[in-house]
Parts: C-alpha cells; sequence; structure tokens
C-alpha cells in the first residue's frame, strides 16, 4: 500500500468509456480522491459510493476529484456505472486490477480483495492511504475529511 507523503506513481488505467486513463494528468490541477470498491457487487462499498456522492459538492470546493476503481472489467463496470447512475469517472486496470497497482491486493487463503481509498495532492504526493480486507473499515471518511481540511493549509 502507498504511504502518506510518498509520491504517487503514475499508474495508467482505463475508463469504462475505454479511455486511458493516468492520474498523473490531474497534476498541477486538482487533488484525486480515488476509492477502490471491493467489487461493484459489494453493498457496503456500494454505501461508500453513495455517500461520496452526497459529498461531492463539498469535495468538489475544495478542488478534489472523485474517481472509482473496481476490479471488474470494463463493460461490467459500465453496467454498474449506468444502472447506480455514477457520476464519478469508473476505473479499471488495462493489465490487473486497479488494486494490484497501489498494493490492495493480499494473499490469505487465496486472494482476497481489499479495498480502500488513496488521495493525491495537485503535487502528485500522496496525503491519505488506507485500505482494509473488510470493506466495512475500507471508507476512511474521517481521515478522508481530515487529510482534505490539510490541503487547504498548504495552498
Amino acid at each position: 500500500m502507498l504511504e502518506n507523503g510518498s509520491p504517487m506513481p503514475d499508474v495508467v488505467l482505463e475508463d469504462t468509456e475505454g479511455r486511458t486513463v493516468r492520474l498523473s494528468e490531474y497534476r498541477g490541477d486538482h487533488a484525486v480522491l480515488v476509492y477502490f470498491m471491493r467489487s461493484a457487487s459489494c453493498p457496503v462499498c456500494n454505501q461508500h459510493i453513495k455517500d461520496l456522492v452526497r459529498r461531492r459538492d463539498e469535495l468538489a470546493a475544495d478542488n478534489v476529484k472523485i474517481l472509482v476503481a473496481v476490479p471488474e472489467d470494463r463493460q461490467e463496470a459500465a453496467a454498474w456505472k449506468d444502472k447506480r447512475q455514477i457520476p464519478f469517472r469508473v476505473l479499471v486496470g488495462r493489465r490487473g486490477t486497479p488494486h494490484e497497482m497501489v498494493g490492495l491486493s493480499r494473499k490469505a487463503f487465496g486472494s482476497m480483495q481489499q479495498s480502500g481509498s488513496i488521495l493525491v495532492d495537485a503535487a502528485g504526493i500522496v496525503r491519505h492511504a488506507h485500505g482494509a480486507t473488510m470493506p466495512t473499515g475500507a471508507y476512511d471518511k474521517k481521515g478522508i475529511t481530515a487529510a482534505v481540511q490539510a490541503l487547504r493549509s498548504r495552498v
């Protein structure tokens, strides 16, 4: 898992429209919050997404773009996004899952997909990184809020 204060590697993903997405493309303009869902069918993760939808104006006021990463393939992710009317760009891996690219896959009795979030500031530095095997512990709302508030003092 990435660590607070470390530079964000140039992760290259794909959105549900098939367009290449580099997290570095947001550098200089916006902070980026990426929420990594355990799966698009996870009811707990879907509740976390509902909270992010409710908070999107608040986060946008702090110049934070929200992205959602899912382990499913592009077609499944697009169907989920459309069905739930998700207003955020939804990302999938080009090779492997987005989760693997940031260290959110854990091997234990087979493969256990983790979920979590990463907040990267406009300079490309990780300001919040949190992951959990159980989806109930994956959305660190207080930690995200504190990290976003800390961004304000850096401006």
